[in-house]
């Protein structure tokens, strides 16, 4: 059973959702997943861009192209309202999960 802080914190996420219009658990889980995804992906990205500024050389993986540069997770508040009202899989974020290298991330 999950208590304390982490509860507190699990409630307040869940409350966000809830207020955005989605109720649904399984929805919740869904939307969920897909934010920790993109911090995945972000981070690794910020990994490869630190890498290529280091060395004076062009990046040689990179998981978002220009126009997807607003999903990033270090971008989060330009989509945060998309997310709350579960338009997500609306959105070429798809793309971005269909093409990323999902071993690479991890």
């Amino acid at each position: 059973m999950i208590t304390g802080e982490l509860k507190s914190q699990v409630d307040k996420i869940w409350d966000h959702f809830w207020s955005g219009g989605v109720a649904n658990p399984l929805t919740v889980i869904e939307q969920m997943t897909y934010l920790l995804f993109i911090r995945q992906l972000d981070k690794k990205q910020q990994v490869e861009e630190k890498k290529a500024n280091m060395l004076g050389i062009p990046m040689q993986k990179s998981w978002y192209d220009e126009k997807e540069q607003v999903f990033r997770w270090s971008q989060f508040d330009s989509f945060r309202e998309q997310i709350f009202k579960g338009e997500t899989k609306k959105s070429s974020f798809s793309k971005m999960i269909t093409n990323a290298n999902v071993k690479n991330v991890c």
